[in-house]
């Protein structure tokens, strides 16, 4: 067995071992197969192009790829995932060679903190990651709302149904002048170090915006920029079908009023409405347990859980108070 990096030419049979190892997982679990696994989502072509350098495959001696796994960097933290192996090459050591990897590589970029999101339910997955120093932190709730047309009994409504006393607005990124994003970029970056030192999701928008994956919505009260939400649309990105997805979502700390995370979600979910999407997926860390309150308080109802496990420094850096919807899967 060989482990190298991804190369351009890969990345289609990449995407079916995940494909197909995770549909065999979930088979297992349920005792069906899923018609398509994750639902449309698609993890593996725009993470590579964000962090080539991140992405491994397994290949045996007559070089098949029969394992992956993809990484990439949020400044300080390094998010590893998804890591696929076929099921026919499993309890052959195959995915800890993947794991050993892709630690080489972020040590190698003096990342202070390594995350993955898995199954709580799954002993395998949990003694792979346990095996590498990863320790379990808490759940992550995967939620959802549908949204309805105005004028129905759920419909969604651009305020979040509470009104802050000077209304904010929130526009695109993708609609700023070229000139401005680069300044743009760096507000964000300030947001997000607030929430943890170094974490820095610039190359999220990056590739949403380059690739029009979906948008980046900036949340804004004047000259202020209050927070800001990095969304996914159906296509050859991270949303199910029919579904808005949020990937990442932050107020800035001097900000975070639940009105505020209110009438961002009442804007998003107005935005999916605009895009003939019927549906708004959001996940939240317990941890931030305000943001937990502000979803289950907005109607968001929980799907399905998973785990959050951290290897290194700065394992506890969340404060339950910020108002942070982050996915690391």
């Amino acid at each position: 067995m060989k482990v190298r990096r991804v190369r351009k030419g890969d990345l289609s049979r990449v995407r079916d071992v995940v494909e197909q190892a995770f549909g065999d997982f979930f088979e297992r679990q349920l005792g069906t197969r899923p018609r398509t696994v994750f639902n449309g989502a698609q993890y593996v072509h725009h993470r590579w192009l964000m962090e080539p350098w991140g992405c491994f495959v397994a290949e045996d001696h007559e070089g098949k790829i029969i394992g992956a796994v993809v990484a990439v960097m949020w400044g300080s933290l390094g998010v590893v995932g998804p890591l696929a192996v076929l099921t026919n090459y499993q309890n052959q050591h195959v995915g800890q060679h993947l794991l050993r990897a892709v630690h080489e590589f972020l040590d190698e970029n003096k990342v202070a903190l390594a995350g993955v999101v898995t199954y709580p339910n799954s002993p395998k997955h949990l003694r792979l990651f346990h095996r590498f120093g990863y320790k379990p932190k808490g759940l992550v709730a995967i939620m959802s709302r549908m949204v309805e047309p105005a004028g129905t009994a759920d419909s969604s409504r651009a305020d979040g149904g509470r009104v802050p006393k000077i209304a904010p607005a929130v526009r695109p990124f993708s609609g700023l002048e070229e000139a401005k994003k680069k300044a743009m970029l760096q507000r964000l970056r300030r947001i997000t170090t607030a929430v943890c030192r170094g974490l820095d999701v610039v190359k999220e928008v990056e590739i949403v915006d380059g690739l029009a994956l979906g948008e980046t919505y900036l949340l804004e009260n004047g000259k202020d920029l209050l927070g800001f939400a990095i969304c996914h649309t159906p296509g050859v990105s991270e949303a199910p079908a029919g579904t808005l997805y949020v990937k990442f979502l932050a107020l800035d700390r001097a900000h975070r009023r639940p009105d505020h995370l209110l009438f961002l979600l009442g804007a998003l979910e107005a935005a999916a409405l605009e895009g003939g999407l019927g549906r708004i997926v959001v996940p939240v860390y317990l941890k931030y347990f305000s943001a937990y309150q502000v979803l289950l308080d907005r109607g968001y109802q929980l799907d399905f859980t998973m785990v959050r496990m951290q290897r290194g420094r700065l394992e506890d850096y969340e404060d339950p108070a910020d108002l942070v919807l982050d996915d690391w899967r």
